[in-house]
């Protein structure tokens, strides 16, 4: 009799504050997923903001100049979210005194750059999220000495493809 009692009953969705915040987007009484992180980590060297006679994104956009050419089809950041249309954005700078610039985009290398391809060399994760948005979390570790960009990218240029990727963890060591 209790199986059949209880499988008679109707599901509920649970009632917290977060499933609320959900049924309020879907009914369109709020909208909690007009802001999110709709920010791209990276845009540099991609296709969509190639612009190059031969088709190298990667060759004709690189991190270095990301920082002095405007973006036409989005934006990026460290962090950040933006509005869904993506014409808000809003994401975090960092500068540890020892930088010639300030840190505004994860630093990478372009596919020709590295020796395994294209590689983000950066040390973050995202830590926790909820659907609507209305709490988000990541760590971002960044070194209080100078961040070793040409290093990176020379040491990784003179890897070949069968050796390992030179990490920000190798050319910092217990710096970082």
């Amino acid at each position: 009799m209790a199986a059949s009692a209880s499988a008679s009953k109707a599901w509920r969705a649970p009632n917290t504050a977060e499933h609320r915040r959900l049924a309020d987007s879907h009914g369109r009484d709020a909208d909690w997923k007009n802001w999110g992180p709709y920010l791209s980590e990276r845009s540099w060297g991609t296709v969509r903001e190639d612009y190059s006679a031969d088709g190298s994104a990667w060759k004709s956009f690189t991190h270095d100049m990301a920082r002095s050419r405007a973006y036409r089809w989005g934006e990026d950041g460290i962090g950040g979210f933006c509005n869904r249309h993506q014409n808000v954005c809003l994401s975090v700078a960092f500068w540890n005194g020892a930088d010639e610039i300030l840190k505004e985009r994860l630093f990478g290398l372009s596919g020709p750059e590295g020796n395994h391809g294209e590689d983000v060399k950066e040390l973050y994760n995202y830590v926790d999220g909820v659907p609507s948005h209305a709490y988000m979390a990541m760590v971002y570790k960044s070194p209080m000495d100078a961040f070793p960009y040409a290093d990176l990218v020379a040491e990784n240029a003179r890897r070949g493809y069968d050796d390992e990727e030179y990490e920000l963890e190798d050319a910092l060591g217990p710096a970082l």
